[in-house]
């Protein structure tokens, strides 16, 4: 029997993000995690059927399930996986407050991939 499996999509081209994946990487899990970084190898993001440069600016995860998951939803996939961050997975589905983080995570993603772009991190 192996081991259920999520693959995190992530470029750490990106400062905040780079330093947010590392920080994760550290944590244990429950499953196993490959870690893809668009940034080292561009390739990577047709794994998901999707444009590289908004890989670049959200993150994405495919799920033990096999579902793709985008964004903020990303981040509770991971959170379900990690035994210590469960309760953020939780907290973050309440309907409303749900709904409220997937779109403040979306301008903060946005903003963040301009910034990147200003500073030509790619």
């Amino acid at each position: 029997m192996t081991t259920p499996k999520i693959r995190v999509f992530y470029n750490s081209a990106c400062p905040v993000c780079d330093a947010g994946i590392s920080a994760q990487k550290k944590k244990s899990t429950v499953c196993g995690i490959e870690w893809e970084d668009v940034h080292l190898d561009n390739e990577k993001a047709k794994h998901l059927n999707a444009d590289l440069e908004f890989v670049r600016e959200r993150l994405h995860v495919i799920d033990t399930y096999g579902n793709l998951r985008v964004g903020y939803e990303a981040f509770i996939a991971i959170w379900e996986n990690s035994p210590r961050e469960q309760w953020k997975a939780k907290i973050s589905k309440i309907p409303g407050l749900r709904w409220v983080l997937n779109k403040t995570y979306n301008i903060f993603a946005k903003l963040l991939y301009v910034w990147n772009r200003t500073l030509k991190h790619w």
